[in-house]
């Protein structure tokens, strides 16, 4: 497999699969909305769109960076997430660069949204569709982000073959500019444990396939790595599981 690893303005071309890596935190709270029950995730182009979406859908979740705000019932923190019961939800995610990673390549053929949390599933998945050539997208840092490198280049590796250690790889994430500012409260809409929850790898048993459905780009739980979706069922079933503990 040929590896590619790009900030979001080094897109020139979509690319065919594309794999876009936010650690802290849009990926990892998504792949914990999963593990809470939600059924779908819409990805917001922005701001007033996660709003005009709620107000549309009032039965939705709606999630954002930073503190909380009228409007939002979330923030985008692993930790403060698992407090929240979601079975069934939609949940409308806006992040500084996760959801606008994954927006940049909405019109690739197969898009996946990833952290250490659902690494292997993410390999497996690619394993699985043989590809050629994957263009991992590094969201953080206009693609310097050493915690999103650091994944993508696990994934990366993952793919080509099993026995990969992630020791390094998250020595690196953990000595990132992302989680110090996380661990020093430099951020805000935070919880203690939210580094730690970023740097737990496998936690979760489901890559996340993102795709268009009605002009919105949704992300769906994916636990078999030959399909490229999965039903809500599954994702409430798999996820309980996963949430606990």
């Amino acid at each position: 497999m040929d590896a590619r690893f790009l900030g979001i303005a080094d897109l020139t071309q979509v690319p065919s699969v594309a794999v876009v890596v936010d650690v802290m935190r849009a990926f990892t709270v998504a792949a914990w909305a999963f593990a809470q029950g939600a059924e779908k995730i819409v990805l917001a182009e922005s701001l007033d769109e996660a709003l005009a979406l709620k107000a549309s859908h009032p039965e939705w979740a709606a999630l954002k960076d930073g503190p909380p705000a009228p409007g939002f019932d979330m923030v985008n923190s692993p930790g403060l997430l698992r407090s929240f019961d979601l079975g069934g939800r939609t949940v409308v995610q806006k992040t500084t660069a996760g959801t606008v990673g994954a927006l940049a390549v909405k019109e690739a053929l197969l898009v996946l949204c990833a952290g250490f949390v659902v690494a292997e599933a993410t390999a497996r998945l690619l394993r699985a569709r043989e590809s050629d050539s994957v263009t991992f997208v590094v969201t953080g840092e206009e693609g310097q982000a050493e915690e999103d490198l650091a994944c993508a280049q696990y994934i990366a590796r993952r793919v080509a073959g099993a026995g990969t250690d992630a020791a390094e790889f998250l020595r690196r994430a953990a000595g990132s500019r992302a989680a110090a500012e996380l661990a020093e409260g430099v951020r805000q809409g935070v919880h203690p444990d939210d580094v730690a929850l970023c740097l737990e790898v496998d936690r979760f048993p489901f890559a996340m396939v993102a795709s268009l459905e009605d002009s919105l780009m949704v992300l769906r739980p994916c636990f078999d790595a030959g399909a490229g979706d999965a039903g809500a069922g599954e994702a409430r079933a798999g996820g309980a599981g996963a949430g606990e503990g």
